[in-house]
């Protein structure tokens, strides 16, 4: 199930493609360079962003753990997996970033 790709990411991919590849390519580098699977990875990320307080993100890689495999359930909880370590206030912004992919 792929999912539509955020306009203001295709907005700065068509003004800076040379950028984008850039990052995507080392975002593969990275994966393939070590023994983590593509749906950890994504749910990896997915804490990150939460962590990081970006809605974009947490909604992209809400939207790429789907995609790589990860189920409704998998990634609910890792979101709250980061309760002790983020603070509930932190986990509930993100549980609504995801909830609006997963809605």
């Amino acid at each position: 199930m792929a999912h539509k790709i955020a306009d203001h990411y295709e907005k700065v991919k068509k003004y800076h493609p040379d950028y984008l590849d850039s990052v995507e390519n080392l975002g593969l580098i990275v994966k393939r360079s070590g023994p983590v699977d593509e749906k950890h990875a994504q749910l990896i990320q997915l804490a990150a962003s939460i962590a990081a307080k970006s809605e974009g993100a947490t909604h992209s890689h809400t939207k790429r753990a789907l995609d790589a495999g990860a189920t409704v359930e998998e990634i609910r909880h890792t979101v709250l997996l980061l309760t002790n370590t983020i603070g509930f206030p932190a986990v509930m912004a993100g549980m609504s970033w995801v909830n609006d992919i997963l809605d």
